[in-house]
Formats: structure tokens, sequence, C-alpha cells
């Protein structure tokens, strides 16, 4: 009977050893996005605090394509282990399923939720010599003149394009999307004054609008921003339905075990809140969230049901 007792002691014992070893091998943090992009900057930024606070090594994998679905599909298949990370924007969580028609994976099912890291609110924004001086400007031509205003995107199911589509929705008017293969493009034509208007992200449009090139007419944030504290709100203007974030988040393959997803969590927090990160998040527009993966995982369920509808209603394909 001893003999037992002290084999299964050392068994617990191995086993939280185990447990407390981890990271024991290097932590791959895919990215379903080419590098240089919003979600890839956020996992580059607290990367460095990740391995300090868990003494492991975290290795960023961008894989990229359609539309972030193959890095989701390879996050889905990784082990649930805790040395695979899924760090995305709220394209592959809750849009791009309802655009494929063949995603590879189930964003309700297929992943235990860490934690929302950032969000930012998009613009509506045109050229600063575009005869809409206002936002009553832009709903007075779109009510008289269906489908004559343009607004251009990033791609088609992007949170500029879907943005647009809520607030037509909203405010019963139709523009014309006109959908670029990126947002440097889109960008470079807005200026050009090619197009007419665009919901972007705020740290994509921020350094053209304080540059004078671009002008703000409203914000989707469900307040102010300091950095552009006289852009009213969406909410503000009358449509509280058009309060928008895109997002960043992290999540992992179903089954990660919880103390793991616990630690992660802790030093994702850690890493955001970094003095030497931190303030040029906020300066870039982004707000720090860290939710819990309780929150996370209601506030994904919530989304999923929102994007899902306003792609229904907008009849809007991945083509």
């Amino acid at each position: 009977m001893r003999k037992v007792i002290a084999t299964l002691a050392l068994g617990l014992a191995a086993t939280g050893a185990f447990a407390q070893a981890w990271p024991s091998k290097p932590v791959t943090m895919i990215v379903p996005f080419p590098p240089g992009g919003s979600t890839d900057m956020i996992a580059r930024a607290v990367q460095p605090k990740l391995q300090e606070v868990t003494k492991g090594t975290f290795i960023i994998d961008n894989k990229a394509g359609a539309g972030g679905a193959i890095g989701a599909v390879a996050a889905k298949n990784a082990k649930p282990d805790g040395y695979t990370i899924f760090v995305s924007s709220l394209g592959p969580f809750v849009i791009g399923p309802h655009l494929l028609k063949n995603s590879g994976y189930d964003p309700l099912k297929d992943f235990d939720y860490i934690t929302v890291a950032v969000q930012a609110p998009n613009i509506l924004a045109v050229n600063v010599n575009s005869p809409y001086k206002t936002f009553a400007d832009v709903v007075k031509f779109l009510k008289a003149n269906p489908d004559k205003m343009t607004f251009a995107s990033a791609g088609n199911g992007t949170s500029d394009h879907l943005t647009a589509e809520l607030f037509w929705q909203e405010s019963k008017t139709k523009g014309t999307h006109v959908p670029y293969k990126g947002g440097a493009p889109a960008m470079q034509d807005l200026l050009g004054g090619q197009v007419d208007a665009t919901f972007m992200n705020i740290n994509t449009g921020l350094p053209q609008i304080k540059g004078g090139k671009l002008r703000a007419l409203a914000i989707t944030s469900a307040k102010r921003s300091p950095l552009l504290p006289d852009v009213p709100t969406m909410a503000e203007l009358g449509f509280p339905g058009v309060t928008v974030y895109s997002w960043q988040a992290f999540a992992a393959p179903k089954g990660i075990p919880a103390d793991i997803k616990a630690k992660m969590r802790e030093a994702v927090i850690a890493g955001l809140n970094d003095p030497s990160v931190k303030p040029k998040l906020l300066e870039l527009g982004f707000e720090i969230v860290g939710n819990t993966p309780e929150q996370f995982t209601k506030f994904q369920a919530d989304e999923y049901a929102r994007w899902k509808k306003v792609i229904e209603v907008g009849h809007i394909t991945a083509d």
C-alpha cells in the first residue's frame, strides 16, 4: 500500500511540475494575415512581455490567406496544449464564416477565448476638398441620390465595408461600395478624389486627418475619441446602432488547460499595459480591453450574430 501511495504521490508531483513548467518549448502565435497590419502589430507589441512574464519563447507565424480562414483552420487543428495561440482581428472570428461557403472552422465551437486585446473605432472620412462638409451633408445627398456616393473599403467583408453597409441599413440610404485589395490603394484613391468617402479604422486615417488631407465627419466609438475630440459619434448624430469597433483578440484551440489560459491572459494584459507599449497603442487610437474569457465569449457570440444579420440583409458575398 505504501508503494502504491508513493507512486501516486510521485505521479501527482510530476503532473504539477509539468503544469508549472509551461511553456517548456516555443509557443506559436498564429496571425492569419501578412506582416505589417494591425493584427500583426498587436502580436509583436506584446510578444516581448509574453516572453518576459512566462520565461518562454513565443514565435509569430503569419499564415495569411482566404480572409484569415487559413490561419484560423491551422489554429483550430493544433493541439490544445497551450503551445498554439491564435491572434486575430474580428474578421475570422465573426465575419469570414458568413461570407465563405466553407470556411473550414466554426468560431463558436472551435476555440477557447482568452481575451480581446484592443479595439478601435472607425471614422467616416472624406477628402479635405470634398463638398461634404458635415455628416448631415452626406445623409442628405444619399437620401436624394441613392447609389451615387462611393465608399471605398479594403475589400469585401472588411470592417470598413461592413460599417458602411450597417450605416446604410440604419439610415435607410444606399451608397456604392468600391472594394480595393487592401487599405493602401483605398487610401490612395480617397486622397486622389477617385472615391467619395470611407469608414476607415482610426489608426489608418489619423495621420491623414492630422495632416489636413482628410476630413473626419463622424466616429463609430461609444464616446468621442480624445485624439479627435471635435468629431461627433454616430450615436450623437442619431445612429446609436452604428457604434462599431474593429478589434484584435487572443484565442486558443478548444480544450486548452484552464491554468495555461489564465497565465496567457495575464501575460497578454501585462504586455498591453507595459509602459513601452500602452502609450504607443493609445496614440494610434487603440483602446485597451483585456476582458475575461467569459466576457470575450459572450462578446464574440453577440458580434457573430450582429454581423451575420448585416451580411444577410445586405446580400454581401466574398466575391
